[in-house]
């Protein structure tokens, strides 16, 4: 799609929603529209919220969640069991796991999988503060909550051998669908995925 003849701002707008992942030449283009016809406080909205998110969001210093204040919520609640800790991949799997409402330990986001064809190994993951985690804490359970692909087995064996002899090692139930995502699992199948876990 050749975008010479439209004004800059709606051909750079177009690019950056190109750059977003599943988002194509058409569907940016859409966006772009749509944002050109809105409301202006529509558009402001937008513009204000995305500025917001990159300046007061962090990711919390114990977990790797994100989060606005340090720690997160989860961290700071006195009613978690910090001697368990379910280890994922990303923050949208922290909230598909916590929709389920029968875990009540913490959590560790690795913030992706091992993947070597995307150059993505252990050293670009947040796996070297989740082992000292486990080395200076006392934990009783690991729960590794990867996705069922490739890339996330590949991490959760990665991850027993970086974790044998510190502590036990759980894998979430094969209830999950292999190749899916943790963030679209049913509440149902995550709640027995947590409860069928095997130790590794």
């Amino acid at each position: 799609m050749t975008t010479g003849a439209f004004p800059e701002p709606v051909t750079s707008l177009i690019e950056a929603f190109s750059g977003l992942p599943g988002i194509g030449p058409k569907t940016a283009s859409r966006l772009t529209y749509f944002l050109l016809r809105a409301p202006d406080e529509q558009a402001q909205g937008l513009a204000t919220a995305l500025i917001e998110l990159k300046s007061r969001t962090t990711f919390c210093e114990a977990c790797y969640n994100i989060t606005e204040w340090q720690p997160c919520p989860i961290c700071r609640d006195g009613h978690r069991d910090r001697e368990t800790i379910c280890v994922v991949e990303n923050p949208l799997d922290v909230l598909a796991v916590e929709k389920t409402g029968v875990y009540h330990g913490v959590y560790h986001v690795l913030h992706g999988a091992i993947s070597p064809i995307e150059g993505i190994g252990p050293d670009n993951l947040k796996i070297g503060p989740l082992l000292e985690r486990v080395r200076l804490n006392p934990v009783k359970e690991i729960i590794v909550a990867t996705n069922p692909t490739l890339e996330g087995e590949a991490t959760a064996m990665y991850l027993q051998k970086q974790l044998a002899g510190l502590t036990r090692v759980s894998r979430l139930a094969r209830g999950l669908p292999v190749g899916g995502d943790l963030e679209y699992v049913d509440e149902i199948t995550l709640v027995r995925a947590l409860e069928g876990r095997s130790e590794m």
